[in-house]
């Protein structure tokens, strides 16, 4: 109720929100959590694709042995940028292979198209939001880079919120090594459905039914060439996120330690205050609202790699209900940064419609926080 009532006070357009379009994408994510999460066949299916995902990260240490092997390191530990962060590398040369084959492009255009019949949420909008749940940012805006310049402010806020609301397939195996694998594949489904609810509140507009949308290629290049750029990019991804775990980590570890001396309380506990209602209204317990609020707060000013590396440290001390939500929570691209990546995807597009993303970016940013805020409770149901 929280989420909708906050979206249905931002709206730009109360008086034409689409209820029965809501009222579908949300029963839909009812019948996929409940078949995830409640049943025999949904619990083995993700032990299943979670087993695969690990399989995965067991293939790619082949190759971050081979490069990486003569390191030592200290019996019974391991280092995050090696066990983490490298295996991105393999997975990005999958996805570009899948991508080359056309196997992927099939997978989004016919999901998408059924999303659409059964939701009417728009064919752009529902191709958009699937496909940033398997490109991610900034790859996902180049496959509609055509359609961009030609989008009015509302659709432009939809594909923004869904690709803030997703996470890339690139990054699922690495989150799988520090939270449970069930409910990050979960939380990459519901995802898709949250953002295009809270879009259809913060900014309802008429769909045309008979539109239809030409997908542009990602690459038309030779397949080393293609390979090679994944792998390339991949390793880019890899670097980029050791590199901002090591500034947002040292600067929380900084704050932290400054507020302690100063005031005696760290800078995250106050975080956890401020955000503490709103795990509360998730459905966390008084005894963990603080630190799941902490955790919210930490990966909304960072990302969600800090946050699940704090997460790490104090599974054992939370419910499994706030484990469940906190989790669902953090598998998503809202934070900061992430505005300043979608602002300057559209802007590289199209300058017009990138300063449009920039003036409603607080929008965007809250517009997805609260996609996830939707996901993380309906996961808590659960538990």
């Amino acid at each position: 109720m929280f989420v909708f009532l906050v979206s249905w006070f931002a709206s730009s357009d109360r008086k034409n929100v689409k209820y029965k379009r809501i009222v579908i994408l949300f029963l839909l994510q009812i019948i996929i959590s409940f078949l995830s999460l409640h049943t025999a066949g949904g619990i083995k299916i993700l032990s299943e694709i979670s087993a695969f995902f690990n399989w995965l990260m067991t293939q790619a240490a082949g190759g971050v042995d081979f490069v990486f092997g003569g390191l030592m390191i200290k019996s019974g530990s391991s280092v995050f940028f090696l066990s983490v962060l490298m295996p991105i590398v393999f997975i990005s040369a999958l996805i570009g292979i899948l991508n080359y084959i056309k196997v992927l492009p099939f997978i989004i255009k016919w999901t998408g198209w059924i999303l659409n019949k059964v939701t009417h949420v728009g064919e752009l909008e529902s191709y958009f939001a699937v496909s940033t749940a398997i490109l991610g940012q900034p790859e996902v805006y180049l496959t509609v880079k055509e359609q961009i310049p030609k989008l009015n402010s509302k659709r432009l806020y939809t594909i923004c919120a869904s690709a803030m609301s997703a996470v890339s397939a690139s990054l699922i195996a690495s989150y799988m090594k520090m939270i449970p694998g069930k409910f990050v594949v979960v939380a990459v489904f519901l995802n898709i459905l949250s953002a295009l609810i809270v879009s259809c509140i913060i900014n309802p507009y008429e769909i045309d039914e008979n539109e239809t949308i030409k997908i542009d290629s990602i690459s038309e290049q030779p397949f080393f060439e293609v390979l090679g750029n994944y792998i390339t990019d991949g390793f880019k991804l890899a670097v980029a996120v050791g590199a901002m775990l090591i500034g947002f980590v040292a600067l929380i570890t900084f704050l932290n330690n400054s507020f302690l001396a100063v005031i005696h309380i760290s800078f995250t506990t106050i975080l956890g205050y401020i955000f503490s209602p709103i795990a509360w209204l998730m459905g966390v317990s008084n005894k963990d609202i603080i630190k799941v609020g902490g955790l919210m707060a930490t990966k909304l000013l960072t990302n969600e790699f800090v946050a699940m590396g704090d997460l790490q440290g104090m599974t054992a001390h939370l419910s499994t209900k706030a484990n469940a939500i906190i989790s669902s929570y953090l598998v998503s691209f809202a934070n900061f940064g992430t505005i300043g990546i979608a602002t300057g995807s559209i802007k590289a597009i199209s300058q017009k419609q990138g300063t449009y993303v920039a003036k409603f970016s607080m929008k965007l940013l809250l517009g997805a926080t609260l996609a996830s805020i939707l996901t993380g409770t309906i996961v808590g149901l659960y538990y």
